[in-house]
């Protein structure tokens, strides 16, 4: 059998590059990988001292996305890398990937924060689910963002890294705009502006393909839990992954394009769409642009269908 040959070395390849038409060996591979992260890096803003906090669930892309940073700010003494996992209370799902993200922060000498629903909003994700009238990733994406938030300001990081993948990045840009929803569109991190009580945000794999991302997971030994959020099937996110997915084999390049689109009109988003004057929720602290945070809004939902 003929095994495709690297195109920058001739030893045998690992991965085609369909977007830009290369074979790539391992090492040239990893090479290219942390090449693109550094310039994402660059491109979001230099990295602040202090605590630098990645939400780390115990899937692939957050496994990168820590070890990742990891290499980046081990040897520096002015930075400290913290992980934070939150335990939505997923029975069947969250106790492996749990159990993998500590493995993964001890064997690294990594801090690690666990921080769970059922403490911080008085629900696991299965209770929810089971009494609320919404969709589970509604609760669940609102939810999150404010555990991380709150967690990672607890820790004072100055920073909070998430592993989200092109893959991740173009849907939710194309959801948007097909949602018109330009205002949500113009909220996608990275986060140039700090908001009072808000931690920045910063998305270093951002421009790299799901498929890399498993692949260098997999080259660096890290451990790939293969199983998908049991309520996940329920999440529209679903239909604009297929849908990319059928453009990407059609078209090779085509997440990059959308992905560069937004960035070639983020000025303009940012400009109609300015940070929105934060107040401080009156039953929780955390800042929101409304009289009561959206968190606060589904508990008291959630808690009046008891």
């Amino acid at each position: 059998m003929i095994y495709p040959i690297c195109s920058k070395c001739g030893k045998k390849a690992v991965i085609f590059i369909r977007y830009n038409g290369t074979h790539l060996c391992q090492t040239h591979f990893c090479e290219f990988f942390n090449r693109r992260i550094k310039k994402e890096l660059r491109k979001q803003g230099p990295l602040p001292q202090g605590v630098i906090a990645v939400a780390l669930s115990g899937g692939k892309d957050s496994l990168v996305a820590v070890q990742v940073m990891r290499d980046l700010v081990s040897r520096q003494e002015k930075r400290e890398l913290h992980a934070i996992t939150i335990d939505e209370g997923i029975e069947g799902y969250r106790p492996a990937t749990l159990q993998i993200a500590k493995s993964f922060c001890q064997t690294r000498g990594i801090t690690h924060h666990v921080v769970s629903f059922q403490d911080i909003i008085g629900y696991t994700m299965d209770n929810i689910v089971s009494k609320g009238n919404l969709g589970a990733c509604t609760y669940c994406g609102v939810f999150r963002r404010h555990c991380l938030n709150r967690a990672a300001r607890d820790i004072d990081a100055r920073l909070l890294v998430t592993g989200h993948n092109l893959d991740d990045v173009s849907q939710s840009i194309l959801m948007n705009f097909v949602n018109n929803d330009l205002e949500r569109m113009a909220r996608i991190g990275p986060h140039k502006k700090i908001q009072p009580g808000l931690i920045p945000r910063c998305i270093p794999l951002r421009s790299i393909p799901e498929k890399e991302t498993t692949l260098y997971a997999l080259i660096n030994n890290i451990e790939v839990y293969e199983h998908e959020c049991p309520y996940s099937p329920q999440a529209t996110r679903g239909t604009y992954r297929d849908i990319l997915h059928k453009l990407e084999m059609d078209h090779p390049g085509t997440r990059h394009s959308i992905l560069n689109s937004y960035l070639a009109l983020e000025e303009c988003f940012s400009q109609r769409f300015p940070p929105a004057d934060l107040n401080t929720c009156p039953s929780c602290g955390e800042p929101t642009s409304q009289g009561q945070c959206r968190t606060c809004q589904l508990i008291a939902e959630l808690s009046s269908q008891s």
